[in-house]
């Protein structure tokens, strides 16, 4: 039996680390490795991708995926990790905020935005996390970064309790979002509860949780690693350009646009390779997932001296 590979929609509980749901994920795959797209802090659960075998190679363009949270935060407080796992202040509020006061000033935070990431976050510093650094006492100067949020409205609101839905790019900090949120408010703000909802398709109604993964089901729950570059344009292989992909060579796409990337596929639809579209036309193998031994050249009068395929 081939080593499993694919990915795994999995449902981390609120008390487990991302970390511990690879383990465990590991445990059951042995010898083949497993890596998860996305950590998700262990306040927060939800939506957590974990790649398997092979499909580990495709982490990056999982975690390029929008997300969407449902975030709970309590306002007319701060927190030095931002979230209510820290050393927490009470803000006195004389009059705390409308909902028309907070609805006015969440434009701000959708679009490009930038943003400061958590004290307590893996950010690196010098070679450091931020977050150990942060645990010795020491003041961490992060810089702001670029970040995109879509979509970020008001589930419900009740003084001091505060539920928002966002959706956004990598890399965007919840807290963060609402830290800054609460400064403009003059209230503070801490989050106390997030649930990741979805990663691009993978949605938390469909997800396994950690202790329903057994040796025995665990290849059932697989997803086809074709599903970690379903938002990149795709091209369906012949069986000549497969077996030129195979190999590293190029093949001609006149379709896609001058340095665009594609994800190329067998003749049945699994993933065959990561492309990326040079000049002419032309497409280069990056990342290739398909056995070449395993494949029967299709053109036996061919020679391998070409690079480019002739029937595309």
């Amino acid at each position: 039996m081939p080593p499993p590979s694919g990915l795994l929609n999995v449902y981390k509980p609120a008390g487990w680390s991302s970390r511990d749901v690879v383990n465990r994920v590991e445990r059951l795959v042995k010898p083949s490795k497993a890596g998860h797209a996305g950590t998700l802090d262990p306040l927060a659960e939800g939506v957590l991708i974990v790649a398997v075998g092979a499909a580990t190679r495709l982490i990056t363009c999982a975690q390029e995926r929008e997300k969407e949270y449902h975030a709970i935060f309590q306002l007319g407080c701060r927190s030095d990790t931002d979230d209510s796992t820290g050393e927490i202040t009470t803000v006195d509020v004389p009059q705390p905020p409308s909902r028309a006061d907070i609805e006015a000033l969440l434009p701000q935070f959708t679009g490009d935005i930038w943003q400061v990431p958590p004290q307590f976050s893996a950010i690196h510093i010098d070679g450091q996390r931020a977050y150990a650094l942060a645990r010795q006492g020491q003041a961490v100067d992060i810089a702001p970064r670029q970040v995109h949020v879509s979509r970020l409205e008001i589930v419900d609101y009740a003084w001091p309790k505060l539920e928002l839905l966002m959706e956004c790019g990598s890399g965007t900090y919840v807290r963060s979002i609402g830290r800054d949120l609460g400064e403009l408010l003059g209230c503070g703000a801490m989050m106390t509860a997030l649930l990741r909802s979805r990663i691009g398709s993978f949605v938390s109604t469909d997800a396994v949780a950690p202790d329903d993964l057994q040796k025995a089901n665990i290849a059932a729950h697989l997803h086809s690693p074709v599903r970690a570059v379903e938002h990149w344009p795709q091209h369906r292989c012949s069986d000549l350009e497969l077996w030129d992909v195979a190999h590293g060579r190029l093949i001609v796409l006149t379709h896609l646009s001058a340095n665009s990337r594609v994800a190329l596929l067998t003749p049945t639809g699994e993933l065959a390779a990561l492309g990326e579209m040079r000049t002419l036309g032309r497409v280069r193998p990056t990342q290739v997932f398909t056995d070449r031994y395993s494949l029967t050249n299709p053109n036996t009068e061919s020679t391998d001296s070409g690079e480019v395929s002739n029937n595309s």
